[in-house]
């Protein structure tokens, strides 16, 4: 780990670039003090002397496990692949990724351009081996926080299933299927309490794979209005 003293010149000419991410929208609305002090980054980029600073937040909203695409982190590489950033500044590694893959693939495009990693702790030079392997470790853990977080979402539902209490959203192209006024979505295993048939639930889930079809063939799908009076 360097201090911010040391940047070479060769780096400081270059462009820092500021990579923002939450991983869900629902975080972009509510963590807003997460996102400023992300944003913040610009002026510590400054003051470790960089003149040009570029802020990359189209990854606002999506989650960097490698399971959605990222057009902010592709044209993060991009810009590295280039030659044109000195260094990428990030909150810590869980923003930039939160998969190995990502993770190592953008340290090695660091170090084949001596491009620095900076974060709040301090400034890491992918191409020295002490800096390269506190990297690594902090990629590891950003991958092993993730796997533990599914894994306490899942059994808190899988618990919740059990005592009876588990709700999960009814797809859209039910909400549109027509069925009795007395009858409603069963959120129990007894349907025959709520009125609903288990012919109308084999129905609504023939009516549902129907719609899917239809979608994958680039069919469009409108829900029936009612009518108005």
């Amino acid at each position: 780990m360097m201090d911010g003293d040391l940047l070479p010149p060769a780096i400081l000419q270059r462009k820092a670039v500021v990579y923002v991410r939450q991983s869900t929208p629902a975080q972009v609305e509510l963590n807003t003090e997460s996102r400023r002090r992300q944003y913040e980054l610009v002026e510590v980029a400054r003051r470790r002397g960089f003149r040009t600073v570029d802020v990359i937040d189209d990854d606002l909203g999506r989650s960097a496990s490698g399971m959605v695409a990222r057009p902010g982190f592709e044209k993060l590489v991009a810009a590295l692949c280039a030659g044109e950033v000195g260094a990428v500044l990030c909150f810590d590694a869980s923003r930039l990724a939160r998969n190995g893959r990502d993770w190592h693939h953008l340290l090695e495009l660091c170090g084949l351009v001596e491009a620095r990693v900076i974060d709040l702790d301090g400034i890491y030079d992918p191409c020295l081996p002490n800096d390269r392997l506190l990297l690594g470790m902090k990629g590891s853990i950003s991958e092993f926080e993730l796997g533990v977080i599914r894994a306490r979402m899942l059994d808190a539902a899988r618990a919740k299933a059990r005592r009876g209490e588990l709700r999960i959203s009814v797809p859209m192209a039910i909400s549109g299927i027509a069925r009795p006024a007395s009858a409603s979505i069963p959120t129990s295993g007894s349907s025959r309490s709520s009125g609903w048939s288990s012919s109308d639930s084999a129905s609504s889930a023939a009516h549902g794979r129907r719609i899917c079809r239809w979608r994958r063939r680039g069919c469009s799908f409108r829900a029936p209005r009612t009518a108005s009076a």
